[in-house]
């Protein structure tokens, strides 16, 4: 076990972990925050996706020795305007269904705007072709991604 100081939405959380512990778990057990989410554990799935100094990653493969002096953001952190816009976009569309995947889906729509405000449908495939919804409700989160896209332009 090490101690960790990990800089979380803006605020530095005390971890007491093993090195090797994936940052999903720092975040959840350690630092109670519970809006990121376990899929498959091995990065391929998008429930647990963070931004670590403004990236995306999967949180439940990088090992919380990692991080180092890093930012991370979750879910709870979010308050970009893509974010906003994208949240927004999600809940006046009603795009969940069962809202498992959604903070991971969100995650990555909102980086996806960041670097490209207007997206094709082949760039949001593209994008969130990582992010797996068991729900299959892609048409949707399409469609709250061009809505939030469009929400920027003004």
């Amino acid at each position: 076990m090490a101690a960790f100081t990990l800089k979380i939405n803006g605020q530095n959380h005390s971890v007491d972990v093993d090195p090797d512990t994936p940052l999903l778990w720092a975040i959840r057990d350690g630092a109670g925050l519970m809006g990121t989410k376990y899929g498959c554990g091995v990065a391929q799935c998008g429930a647990c996706t963070v931004y670590l100094d403004g990236q995306t990653v999967r949180s439940c493969a990088l090992p919380v020795s990692a991080v180092g002096k890093s930012e991370v953001i979750t879910i709870e952190g979010l308050d970009s305007k893509e974010g906003k816009a994208v949240q927004t976009a999600w809940v006046a569309l009603d795009v969940p269904q069962c809202g498992y995947c959604q903070s991971g889906q969100i995650m990555s729509a909102a980086a996806l705007l960041g670097i490209n405000p207007q997206p094709t449908d082949r760039d949001i495939d593209l994008a969130m072709n990582g992010n797996i919804c068991r729900c299959a409700t892609y048409v949707r989160i399409r469609a709250a991604i061009h809505g939030a896209a469009k929400s920027l332009e003004g």
